[in-house]
């Protein structure tokens, strides 16, 4: 099952990867992330498959994306890029990421425009809809998969039910969220911390 974002490691690398490596992996994960999940494809191509990075680098990348402005997921291949080549790195995995998706993006967008109002317009309607629930199960998929690797003892895993529920059944904006919880977290981890 090549496709699958949860395939075991078949690619290990040691070294820095070229240029031309970034581009082509961020292109593959640009193409294969359609209706979104691109966490998950990201996760599999850059620790699974090649190796360049561990879980704990990727969880540490991806929290730092989510908190600086942008894209999370464009935030998330810059800091790769960054992390592997420098500036280079992450022009590369900035442009392999973005290119493609903005054409298809372009393309859909003119096929629904032109398909409103006709008989295809609602079957154009449907397909995006279930992309995005394959979005959905993708993202919920890889966060239930790094959780069971990453998050263990029951100060985290309290912490991760407050801004869960917090979020997603309350509400909450995820700025206010974030600016409660972060403190909070960092301070229990300080408390709890071996000695």
């Amino acid at each position: 099952m090549g496709n699958r974002p949860d395939c075991e490691p078949s690619d290990q690398r040691s070294g820095s990867p070229s240029l031309a490596s970034l581009f082509g992996s961020f292109v593959s994960i640009g193409m294969m992330s359609i209706g979104g999940g691109l966490a998950a494809w990201t996760r599999r191509e850059v620790v699974q498959k090649r190796g360049w990075l561990d879980d704990k680098q990727f969880l540490s990348g991806y929290a730092l994306s989510q908190l600086v402005p942008g894209a999370t997921n464009v935030n998330l291949a810059v800091f790769i890029g960054t992390q592997m080549r420098g500036a280079a790195g992450a022009v590369a995995c900035f442009c392999g990421l973005t290119a493609l998706p903005v054409v298809i993006v372009l393309a859909a967008g003119l096929l629904y425009l032109h398909s409103q109002g006709s008989t295809g317009g609602a079957w154009v309607s449907a397909a995006l809809g279930g992309m995005g629930a394959v979005a959905i199960g993708l993202n919920l998929g890889t966060g239930v998969r790094l959780a069971r690797h990453n998050i263990s003892g029951l100060v985290p895993i309290a912490v991760t039910a407050v801004v869960t529920l917090s979020i997603g059944v309350f509400g909450f904006s995820l700025l206010h969220v974030l600016l409660l919880m972060m403190p909070v977290s960092l301070l229990l981890a300080w408390a709890t911390r071996p000695r």
